[in-house]
């Protein structure tokens, strides 16, 4: 069996050097234009340069989502973006419109040619004609079984590599394909501005009862009609590697850099100790909890078991266990010097995820502050401190503190 690629998302900057530092073989991001996802900073083109050369340090790919539906006036945009990514080394494009991926081929010869989920390809004769007209890959519909990807991948080319999404946010609609945003907020989810309508409340209004609303009630707060649940694949690591699929996508480009470090980790861990064990492998317990320390939706497993996937209709909110609390910079023994992110106190116990190795707690016994004082908390965002623990802290560590419930 080939080991599968963890492909993780960047935002910015901060979100790429942490998907790389805990373990992305490759990672997706997108410049200021053409990308889905307007939420995010993206990146200019300076620093979509640096962030080639950075994955290539790493001995990382990077993947340009040019997976927008272009209108006419932004075409003329296309051949410069696209001559210049080549320029720079970009590994691939993960294009949904079949204008943009003949004007690839055209400017951008050399770079891989990988179909976007958005396509909507759920059958092998689709993912042959593209793999007929040059695509490398082809991203499969998030709306697939186990044995669907499997039977998919036994009548393509072997030439031709699967991605799936294998964890994080999803849509209601099918591969993304919505129109309740552009309805009613006029920003086009198909062009990377989605409001996300469907984690709004709802209530239901009879027309000849004016002013009086009715809840559907799920909950005294009303109903979330639309609101589905956030994937979670990191129990069936075996089951992804046998169905075929070569690369293991991580949605999140709009999440957080902390986000982007959790989750690289926890698949990478997983997937390399599935490698090592194969028939032995049982996934440690400490890997499916760092995934309930991010804020997520409930968990569900999309339709990678042949069962619909269902929404929360209780609530439109996210599960928060866990704050990060500060960024380890550099360290020397017991003491690091550390970027403060949210509020913590001398004397509270820290969770703390290295870039290599497994989490462990450590104990905060005295903070200072770049004056030279010591401090009871720290309360300042991105404050620099130097922080004495009872245990070394490895640079590049994430430092979180579990709340209150």
């Amino acid at each position: 069996m080939k080991r599968p690629e963890i492909l993780s998302p960047a935002g910015d900057m901060e979100c790429l050097r942490n998907s790389l530092q805990f373990g992305a073989d490759a990672v997706y991001l997108a410049g200021k234009e053409f990308g889905m996802r307007t939420a995010s900073k993206n990146f200019e083109n300076d620093e979509l340069k640096q962030a080639v050369d950075l994955a290539h340090s790493y001995g990382s790919k990077i993947y340009i989502t040019i997976n927008t539906l272009p209108r006419n006036n932004e075409i003329p945009l296309l051949p410069d973006f696209l001559s210049y990514a080549q320029e720079i080394g970009v590994d691939a494009f993960i294009i949904a419109d079949l204008g943009v991926f003949e004007l690839a081929k055209k400017y951008a010869p050399k770079v891989e040619r990988h179909i976007s989920t958005q396509a909507g390809i759920v059958n092998s004769e689709t993912a042959k004609a593209w793999y007929n007209m040059g695509a490398s890959r082809v991203v499969l519909a998030r709306e697939m079984t186990f044995d669907d990807i499997a039977d998919i991948r036994a009548k393509i080319p072997k030439e031709l590599e699967i991605e799936c999404f294998v964890h994080g946010a999803m849509c209601v609609s099918f591969s993304g394909r919505c129109l309740i945003s552009s309805y009613m907020t006029g920003r086009d989810a198909n062009r990377g501005d989605c409001a996300q309508p469907c984690r709004w409340k709802y209530h239901l209004y009879e027309e000849n009862r004016e002013g009086q609303f009715f809840p559907v009630e799920e909950s005294g707060k009303g109903t979330y009609l639309y609101n589905s649940r956030d994937m979670c694949m990191i129990d069936y690591i075996p089951q992804l590697v046998k169905s075929g699929i070569s690369s293991l996508k991580i949605e999140g480009r709009a999440k957080s850099a902390y986000y982007c470090a959790v989750t690289t980790n926890a698949y990478r861990h997983a997937l390399n100790d599935y490698m090592k064990e194969k028939d032995s492998f049982v996934l440690k317990s400490w890997i499916k909890e760092e995934l309930e320390k991010i804020s997520h939706r409930e968990y569900n497993t999309g339709f990678y078991l042949g069962t619909e996937p269902g929404q929360v209709t209780s609530n439109g909110g996210y599960i928060r266990k866990y704050d990060i609390v500060a960024v380890c910079e550099e360290s020397k023994g017991n003491v690091a010097e550390i970027t403060q992110r949210n509020k913590f106190l001398v004397g509270d116990t820290l969770d703390v995820l290295p870039p290599t190795g497994i989490p462990f707690e450590a104990v905060c016994m005295g903070l200072v502050n770049k004056f030279g004082d010591s401090v009871d908390s720290a309360p300042h965002a991105m404050e620099s401190l130097t922080m004495t623990t009872d245990k070394e802290i490895p640079p590049s560590s994430v430092i979180r503190k579990k709340r209150d419930l």
